[in-house]
């Protein structure tokens, strides 16, 4: 019986970003998650405006048909926007949103980046209790990923490092040709 209780569980993975633009780098990490956590599907959550950013390049029609465009033969990735929907763009919302929806397990997938910032980010322990959280390294942000606030505080039981071959390739790179 609990088998298939278990069954009924899915394995959510959850890219967040502005995807300005969406590229190869993105779709890699997408595959591996999936791959090397067995993940159901995973929902590239496209964002208005980046927090940290100033604006963006593109308009966000502009960014998700360019997403769905690059996912096209990726049938697990879900190209979404739900700021409207969820009246917020806030990341701890939106995880409590689709974990109300489904019984779902989140891995939110973010890169080293990212973790940096991590601990200015909304909720951001509640975030890490909420989710499995995978980092992706960036080329130049392993070592001060490792010496941020967030790894610090959470270490290596709510963060994995996820280990890859890495495409170096980034949307600000994308922006500046």
């Amino acid at each position: 019986m609990n088998k298939k209780k278990n069954r009924l569980i899915k394995n959510i993975g959850l890219l967040g970003g502005s995807f300005d633009p969406p590229h190869k780098g993105h779709v890699a990490i997408s595959l591996i998650a999936k791959k090397k956590f067995k993940l159901n599907y995973i929902i590239w959550a496209i964002t208005k405006k980046n927090p940290f950013k100033k604006r963006s390049s593109f308009s966000l029609n502009e960014r998700i048909k360019m997403s769905k465009k690059i996912t096209i033969s990726k049938k697990f990735i879900k190209v979404k926007y739900y700021e409207d929907k969820i009246k917020s763009n806030r990341t701890i919302n939106l995880i409590n949103s689709i974990k109300n929806k489904n019984k779902c397990n989140i891995f939110l997938i973010i890169g080293a980046d990212n973790l940096i910032k991590f601990h200015k980010w909304y909720k951001w322990k509640l975030i890490a209790k909420k989710c499995n959280i995978l980092v992706f390294d960036r080329m130049g942000y392993k070592l001060k990923s490792l010496k941020s606030v967030a790894f610090k505080d959470l270490g290596q039981k709510n963060l994995r490092f996820i280990n890859f071959k890495k495409v170096n390739i980034s949307s600000s790179k994308l922006r500046k040709i």
